[in-house]
This record gives C-alpha cells, sequence and structure tokens, in this order.
C-alpha cells in the first residue's frame, strides 16, 4: 500500500496528469471508431514531434494495395520508415529499417513488394482521409481519421453504370457523394431513355446533387447572362453537355446579349448593330433614343 501511496506522490510532484502518464499506449495505433456494413470509421494518434520528411515538404504518404484494397499511412520517425494500415487496424505496422542507402526509391519498392504503391486519389477507391495536428493528453500528434466507403461505392457505382436504383434505394448510409459524382456525370451524359433518367434521378437524389436536366433547365430558362457565360466558359460544361444542350445554350446567350443590348445599348452600338443585322425593331430603338435626346436637350 505504501509503495502505491509513493508512486502516485511522485507522479503528482512531477507535473504529470494519470492521463499523459497512460497516453503511450494509446497512440501510433489505429483504432475502430465505427464499423458498419456500408461505412468502417477509423482513427489514430500518430506522435509527430520526431517525424522526418518522406519526399519535399511531406512527413506522411498514402500507399494503396490494390489487391486487397487496405489504405496504408507511411511515416518516417527517426531511423525508420513505418507502415500503418488503416483499413485494416489488427493488422500490424510494416517497419523498414534506415541504412545509408537507404533512398525514397528503395522504400518504395520495399513496401511495393508487399503490395501497396502511391496512390494519388483515395476518393477514386472510396476512402476520405483527414489529417491535422492535435495535443493528445499532452502529446503532439497527427490525428488521422479515416471514412471507408469502398463496399458503398461499389453499390453506387454499379446502380448508375446499370441505370437500376434497386440495390441502393433502400440504403440509409449516405455516401459522400465526391466519391461517385464524376462517374454519375459521365453515366448521366449517356442516358438517353425515359427509365435511365428515372433511375438517375433517384440516384441523385440520394446523392443530394442536382441532375444534369435539372441544372441544364435553369441554365436554359432562368439564369442571367453573368451565370450563363460563367457556366459556358467552365471546362468541364462542353464535355458535360450533348451537342444539342450545348448549341442551345450558346444560342440562348446570344438572345441575352442581344436583348441587353437592345435595352441597355448606347446609340453607338445601336447603329454599329443595326448596320450589321438590319432589324427593324433596332431602328425604331434608334429613333425612339434619338428623339429622347432632342427632347432632353
Amino acid at each position: 500500500m505504501r509503495t502505491v501511496v509513493l508512486f502516485f506522490f511522485l507522479v503528482l510532484l512531477s507535473g504529470c496528469s494519470l492521463n499523459r502518464l497512460f497516453a503511450p499506449g494509446e497512440i501510433n495505433k489505429v483504432t475502430v471508431v465505427e464499423y458498419t456494413p456500408y461505412m468502417k470509421h477509423h482513427r489514430a494518434y500518430f506522435t509527430r514531434t520526431e517525424l522526418e520528411t518522406i519526399k519535399e515538404d511531406q512527413k506522411y504518404l498514402y500507399l494503396y494495395d490494390k489487391k486487397k484494397r487496405h489504405v496504408g499511412l507511411l511515416l518516417h520517425p527517426k531511423n525508420d520508415y513505418i507502415l500503418y494500415n488503416l483499413t485494416k487496424p489488427e493488422q500490424p505496422a510494416l517497419t523498414l529499417h534506415v541504412t545509408p542507402k537507404t533512398t525514397y526509391t528503395h522504400v518504395l519498392k520495399t513496401f511495393r513488394r508487399k503490395g501497396f504503391t502511391p496512390v494519388d486519389s483515395l476518393t477514386d477507391v472510396g476512402v476520405i482521409v483527414s489529417v491535422a495536428p492535435r495535443r493528445y493528453k499532452g502529446i503532439k500528434t497527427l490525428l488521422v481519421d479515416v471514412q471507408d466507403y469502398s463496399s458503398l461505392q461499389d453499390l453506387y457505382k454499379k446502380a448508375i453504370r446499370t441505370y437500376n436504383a434497386n440495390e441502393i434505394k433502400d440504403i440509409q448510409t449516405k455516401l459522400p457523394k465526391q466519391l461517385v459524382y464524376e462517374y454519375y456525370r459521365r453515366y448521366e451524359k449517356r442516358a438517353h431513355t425515359r427509365r435511365h433518367l428515372a433511375q438517375l434521378q433517384i440516384i441523385a437524389q440520394k446523392l443530394q446533387i442536382k441532375t444534369q436536366e435539372e441544372i441544364y433547365t435553369y441554365y436554359l430558362k432562368e439564369a442571367d447572362q453573368d451565370a450563363l457565360t460563367a457556366y459556358l466558359s467552365q471546362k468541364e460544361t462542353r464535355s458535360s453537355l450533348s451537342r444539342r444542350q450545348y448549341k442551345l445554350l450558346k444560342k440562348r446567350k446570344k438572345f441575352l446579349q442581344e436583348e441587353k443590348l437592345f435595352n441597355e445599348g448606347s446609340l453607338e452600338d445601336l447603329i454599329a448593330a443595326y448596320k450589321i443585322n438590319k432589324d427593324p425593331k433596332y431602328k425604331e430603338r434608334i429613333l425612339s433614343l434619338i428623339k429622347e435626346q432632342q427632347e432632353n436637350k
């Protein structure tokens, strides 16, 4: 009993809390936050005070095992490279000890033999990861939060690709729309039948995105000239619309430009336009403006 009391007395004298005392056993470890058939949420705190740069200014790097569909986080603390499995927390971390001959290329080759290669976009594989500096029980750490929607992403992609929402319409788990947005737009452009459009409407509602038909209707009937011009100037607009849709929007843009010129244009601009189009209404508008100017003198 005296030993226990002495232990806690020494802890208090050192200025440490019990939380901080036991924190090291809780960091550098991936833990499960939530686990469902359609989403796996994992979290980890990694010590950041002794992390070395891996590449350029990067102190962490995502690697991906395509065969097993596992996401890994590579860190470089002092004399080691350690790869933590963010998808399977129970998997032990893979460690590569640093030698004078260890290079970035050597590191990648080593983990490639284990199945892991660098990945440009985790959203392409259905994973959302956020990393932020945090203090965890007095220790400087990197908080890594991982949400794996890969199985749900597969279901949505199948629904989009086959124009059949049956498998996803009753699923309550929400899929972040960025995980299939571009995929959805690609197949939406190819849809030609009413059935296809009806199924895509169901999918779009679950994803909380506007269908191209809704966007197209807005720009064709409601958008002003500035909004329409900005929309048509975007690179992705041309590829997302059919030739007929794009042609109609260009026609509407021309109409709005002419309408603005007719209603707000100067006398000089209207005269210049009339010389080209020979439109009688422009002549009437010009004569009306000339009359107004004479009356105001």
